[in-house]
């Protein structure tokens, strides 16, 4: 199924060994932790990109890689190398568009965010009262989950759906929002995979939930919400959904360049992971994201970044949208993480708010397997 996140876990084990050419994840997972070094302790080591990706690319199967330095709050660096997709020449460029996967959870929980700031959600609202329409058809441990809940994994929820309801979307032409609506009450039908607010487990479901509450409340698509609430403020211009367009780079399966509605997720999970966009755009979220804590952010209420950055309860690894690391590699914290990856591309971005910096990096093919 394309929308499973790479997991945290996984990730952070590759990163933290720091070298290694066994597979195409262990020379990015290589290339995520030399660019850290660079741009969180020691700054003046950030200087030829294009060699760095060339290097992290020699002797795999990636068709191409990009990535963005950043360092007290500006872009110190940008570099793309490598083919839009294997068996054509176009060279990709620093203005093409990315795929990030669940890396895109951040901006739904931080849209949500700008409704509960305004006063058209609040945090501590339950579910029932939510989604009046299907709270008959909940199990009851969901009935008092938050958004808060949801959006940092602590509501009890299993990770998916069954594969053919996602199947089975994909020929849906009903309303999106109808269709989430119907994908949230199978969901919440589901059995608990633990007692909500007692557990870690990651869940598509949880964040697909949180984007239907607010497309229930607001009349308007979870679409139309994130250009209202966060691209068009951010001047995300290149930022939309789906797989990517003509002239643009693909997303790859063992080497094979994909095309067409199949190359990405079922929209109806648009919410977890069907976000493209220029690096520069994913910059711009990534630097709000830093600013915002220290009361420069555009978006939110300083005290609002900081409520999606801490963890939904204590001792959690999850906040909203994001992942918490207190170390990386050697490298002290705290980091705000996240590895997306539709299977066909792979995008992974961590931050350090107490120094502005971070690190965006994407490739055009997925964790775990070869390109």
């Amino acid at each position: 199924m394309r929308g499973y996140s790479a997991r945290r876990n996984l990730i952070l084990l590759q990163i933290s060994s720091g070298a290694g050419r066994e597979s195409d994840m262990t020379s990015t997972a290589a290339l995520v932790y030399s660019l850290m070094l660079a741009a969180f302790a020691r700054p003046a080591a950030a200087q030829d990109l294009n060699a760095v990706l060339a290097n992290a690319r020699r002797g795999s199967q990636i068709p191409a890689m990009s990535v963005l330095l950043i360092q007290k709050g500006k872009v110190a660096g940008e570099a793309a190398t490598g083919v839009r997709s294997l068996g054509g020449g176009q060279p990709v460029t620093t203005r093409d568009v990315w795929h990030i996967g669940s890396d895109g959870k951040a901006m739904t929980a931080t849209m949500i965010a700008r409704l509960v700031d305004r006063g058209v959600l609040s945090w501590k609202t339950p579910l029932a009262k939510l989604l009046p329409t299907i709270a008959t058809d909940m199990q009851p441990a969901y009935r008092a989950v938050t958004l808060r809940d949801l959006l940092s994994h602590q509501a009890g929820l299993q990770a998916n759906v069954d594969m053919a309801v996602l199947d089975a979307s994909r020929h849906d032409t009903r309303p999106m929002h109808v269709q989430r609506l119907a994908y949230a009450r199978i969901a919440l039908s589901q059995q608990p995979a633990y007692q909500p607010g007692t557990g870690n487990i990651y869940s598509n479901n949880g964040v697909v939930i949180a984007a239907t509450v607010a497309e229930q409340v607001t009349s308007l698509s979870y679409e139309d919400l994130m250009r209202r609430e966060v691209f068009v403020p951010l001047r995300m211009t290149s930022a939309a959904f789906g797989p990517t367009g003509p002239g643009q780079p693909l997303g790859h399966d063992h080497g094979k360049p994909q095309t067409g509605p199949d190359a990405d997720n079922p929209p109806v999970i648009a919410p977890v992971g069907e976000i493209h966009l220029s690096m520069a755009d994913w910059a711009r979220f990534a630097i709000d994201q830093l600013e915002g804590e220290s009361g420069q952010g555009r978006l939110l209420r300083t005290e609002t970044y900081r409520f999606l950055h801490t963890a939904g309860r204590p001792g959690s690894e999850f906040a909203l949208g994001w992942d918490l690391t207190p170390t990386i590699g050697g490298v002290a914290g705290p980091f705000l993480t996240h590895a997306g990856s539709n299977t066909l591309w792979y995008a992974v971005i961590v931050l350090a708010p107490r120094t502005l910096g971070g690190v965006l990096v994407a490739r055009q093919c997925g964790a775990g397997r070869r390109c």
